[in-house]
């Protein structure tokens, strides 16, 4: 362990409250941070530089638990980096998230009686910027209160001058190099926003809807299909069917009637069509389902529309003017007039797509819209991880990647809002187009206009690694801190946002992916493992847990519940716990100052240390080593689990009881002993640091009189082990719980106080006998002593006197019906496994049940014995 530069002993003996309260502290502690520039990143200073960017959450958002759980380990990695002396830069910032920041102003406005288009579009923006600066960011102080410790300096935001500048230089050069292009597909459209939207905004659930089979054609030339959107087949342009299904082969290339309509269709051979499905045969609208676009393309179908963009049948006709839903109800009314309908299911459940903002059912449809020629991005996406340049932690989620990314289709950028960045594009009264970059004079004069849409969010955050570190400049920043180290997200948006990022920053930073490694995590769910959310109940709102419990609680059960790749399960009661863990951390501090624990000096020599001294040293210098290589391997829950384990079992149950003894006692062996807790002190709480922040800080400034310990060293493996001290404590530890264990048996209170004899002589215990009668509170014999109760242990006896202290005829008896009550589960266990008829029919997780109660039966016949054998005659 290194010796740490910036601490500086105390001159007198420093003090803590008697109890540690999370809301006086983390505030104060946090700001103190912040003003003396420690999370700031310098791009001159000559450190080999650590760079995470966080996933810019919404403006419109607030911290929920995924939030909490994702930065607790983004700032632990940073915490360690820094403390281990790179140039750390976290990179904080916000997404304007399109969507959702203008429906929550358009929800403003009607609550005034008004909408955007009342405003118009200017006034509409500047409003939404109105909003951003009153009301947007709360996050951010919500960050703050987690502990998050990013470049608040280097705060950026997605529609930002900088950072609008990136978009349009990349549009531009995308556009250029014909990357970009403009074309009627179909999109996902929601009817309530008036958007396309991307896949990722779309949330699919089973809704209860109808299936409806319904006959098209007459006589020998009909044809059964069904369908759950019926209003659809009024766009109807064709059937289909499949080229080697004999049932139609009559039909191929004939024309049959629509019903309802004055049309006649073709029936068409697709290899698209399933066969084996319903019956073989589906109806193709190219305008409303992206599958029946394809086929139509193949057949060179028309492209019939039937519905405006708020889902309203625009079909003359009796249907022209319903909603969708009603013309649905309407439709299949028609048809079973005419005797159309063959047969009718429902509900159906079936899936169903909803805008994930204002949850309406997203409806498919045909529009003019602005794409990225994804190919050529996405394979140099695969091809980065597929050749290491990026690795993806943990290596199996690598198959989802690419399973994304080698079958991904052409990206819909546009959008239809007025909060964006506007896609930089002007037609010419003569069907000009021309694509303006950042340095370029938009076009002027009669009949130029600019299109209307916007970019998908998803472009700009896209962007994110190299936008907010000053490119298209070739900043200092950019030159210092790209590529990223590493990016911690969810595997939830590894195709979504991850993609995007891989695709733009190797096209953009000349063949240099954004990232070293994407470390994925998973999902927060609640402690049975279900999904949060507030439909369910069971949705928590992190700051509430900070509030009752303070930030490291919530942390450090965050973090204890991290393993790479895998959903992490959390409730209150576990945040309790870990509010324990920092109240045990406090307490056993506290002990140790008043008992006179330093940093001062260098350690004494190993020969000067007793074997309690060596041990924990021993042990620390593991955990140090077992600790970073946790960390290089994104093991939070292990890291965690490793460091509550050593701080609360051997530091502060061991370690320091073993040492009470010593302290009380005095002498030079105390003062070895009150600088190895000193050491191991130090050392945890730089340990514990990066994921427990606030209470780590305000325990080691006052232990070491050290600035901070976000500055301070990290901890190094000094290599000292000693086996024999960790064989000669853990005999220690053995006695002490043997003896402890048959002191439950027998109905002792933990501090009631027994007569003993320790023969010790010859054993690892004898430097230990004024220690192990402390533990097991074990008085000297005394005159009248009567070893009513014999322990061997490993050559050492310990013997007690128990009279006096328990009724021994009572608790033969106890004892005796418990071993009864044994035997007999013994005796059903042994007949039914030595039953071969009921071994043949039994499953085997029956049988391995039965198996488990002999096993244990057994086991309690054994300890029971061994309690009647110790306990005096009655």
């Amino acid at each position: 362990m290194t010796e740490n530069t910036q601490q500086q002993p105390p001159a007198t003996t420093p003090e803590l409250p008697t109890q540690y309260a999370p809301a006086e502290v983390e505030g104060t502690l946090y700001e103190r941070w912040v003003e003396r520039g420690y999370f700031d990143a310098d791009a001159k200073s000559d450190k080999e530089p650590f760079t995470v960017v966080i996933p810019p959450p919404n403006v419109t958002g607030s911290l929920h638990l995924g939030h909490a759980f994702e930065h607790t380990l983004i700032d632990a990695l940073t915490r360690r980096k820094r403390m281990q002396g790179y140039e750390v830069l976290w990179q904080p910032g916000m997404d304007h998230a399109g969507i959702a920041t203008q429906n929550v102003v358009e929800r403003e406005l009607g609550k005034e009686g008004k909408s955007r288009h009342d405003l118009g579009r200017e006034a509409f923006v500047e409003r939404v910027w109105k909003w951003k600066g009153e009301s947007g960011g709360q996050i951010s102080g919500q960050m703050r209160r987690l502990g998050d410790g990013v470049a608040w300096s280097r705060e950026r935001f997605t529609m930002d001058e900088g950072l609008s500048q990136a978009v349009q230089t990349i549009f531009k050069r995308l556009y250029d190099d014909e990357l970009i292009y403009r074309a009627e597909r179909i999109i996902n459209w929601c009817p309530r926003c008036l958007t396309a939207i991307s896949d990722i905004e779309v949330e699919y659930q089973d809704d209860d809807g109808e299936l409806v089979s319904m006959k098209y054609g007459e006589g020998d030339e009909t044809i059964v299909v069904a369908t759950t959107r019926a209003e659809t087949m009024l766009g109807d342009t064709a059937v289909a069917v499949h080229p080697e299904d004999e049932r139609y082969k009559h039909l191929v290339g004939k024309q049959i009637r629509l019903p309802l309509t004055d049309r006649s269709i073709p029936v068409v051979a697709d290899e698209h069509v399933d066969p084996e499905f319903g019956t073989g045969a589906v109806k193709v609208t190219p305008a409303h389902d992206p599958n029946d676009f394809e086929i139509g393309q193949r057949h060179d179908l028309p492209n019939i529309t039937v519905m405006d963009e708020h889902a309203v049948i625009t079909v003359p006709g009796p249907f022209q003017g319903l909603d969708r839903l009603e013309a649905r109800s309407a439709i299949v009314g028609a048809l079973r007039a005419e005797g159309r309908i063959v047969a009718e299911k429902r509900p159906y459940a079936h899936s169903v797509g909803h805008c994930s903002r204002c949850k309406t059912t997203i409806e498919p449809r045909l529009s003019m819209q602005w794409w990225v020629k994804v190919g050529p991005l996405a394979k140099a996406a695969g091809d980065a991880v597929r050749d290491g340049q990026v690795k993806i932690h943990p290596q199996e989620m690598e198959k989802r990647y690419f399973d994304w990314v080698d079958n991904l289709h052409d990206w819909c950028i546009s959008r239809q809002l007025w909060w964006g960045h506007r896609i930089p594009v002007w037609y010419g009264p003569n069907g000009e187009i021309v694509c303006v970059g950042p340095d370029d004079e938009a076009p002027t004069g009669e009949g130029w206009t600019q299109d209307t849409d916007v970019l998908d969010t998803w472009f700009s955050s896209g962007l994110w690694p190299f936008s907010t570190l000053g490119w298209p400049e070739q900043t200092e920043s950019l030159a210092k801190f790209y590529p990223n180290s590493v990016l911690v997200t969810g595997y939830d948006i590894l195709f979504f946002w991850v993609a995007r990022m891989m695709m733009f920053g190797l096209y953009a930073m000349d063949g240099t992916p954004p990232f070293h490694t994407i470390a994925l995590h998973g999902m927060v769910r609640d402690q049975f493992g279900k999904k949060m959310s507030k439909s369910f109940g069971n949705a928590v709102n992190p700051l509430d847990w900070m509030d009752k419990y303070g930030s490291d609680a919530l942390r450090f059960t965050l973090a204890r519940g991290a393993n790479p790749g895998v959903d992490v399960p959390i409730g209150e009661d576990w945040v309790q716990g870990s509010r324990n863990f920092a109240n045990k951390i406090w307490n056993a501090t506290r002990f140790a100052l008043m008992n006179g624990a330093t940093v001062e000096g260098p350690l004494p020599d190993a020969a000067e240390m007793s074997a309690t001294d060596r041990w924990i040293l021993s042990r620390l210098n593991t955990v140090v080593a077992e600790v970073d290589a946790y960390y290089e391997d994104y093991q939070f829950a292990k890291l965690s689990d490793a460091l509550f384990h050593f701080a609360w079992d051997e530091v502060f149950d061991w370690y320091v009881e073993l040492s009470k003894t010593t302290f009380m006692a005095g002498g030079p062996a105390a003062e070895v002993s009150k600088r190895v807790l000193g050491e191991v002190l130090d050392v945890t709480l730089r340990l514990l640091h990066p994921v427990v922040p606030f209470v780590t800080e305000t325990l080691w400034t006052t232990l070491t009189g050290g600035e901070s310990v976000v500055i301070a060293d990290w901890p190094q493996d000094s290599g000292f082990r000693d086996a024999g001290a960790e064989k000669e404590i853990a005999s220690v530890q053995d006695l002490v719980t043997e003896v402890r264990r048959f002191r439950a048996d027998q109905g002792l209170q933990p501090g009631q106080k027994v007569p003993a004899r320790l023969t010790l002589d010859g054993t690892p215990f004898a430097p230990h006998e004024a220690a192990v009668r402390q533990l097991l509170r074990l008085q000297p014999e005394g005159e009248s002593f009567a070893a009513t109760a014999t322990l061997p242990v490993a050559g050492a006896t310990v013997a007690l006197d128990l009279s006096g202290t328990i009724d021994v005829a009572a608790e033969r008896k106890r004892l005796a019906k418990d071993l009864a009550a044994a035997e007999k589960e013994k005796a059903q266990a042994t007949a039914k496994l030595g039953n071969e008829a009921f071994l043949a029919k039994a499953p085997d997780q029956v049988v391995d049940k039965i198996r488990g109660r002999l096993a244990k039966a057994e086991e309690d016949i054994a300890r029971l014995q061994t309690q009647l054998d110790n306990l005096p005659a009655a």
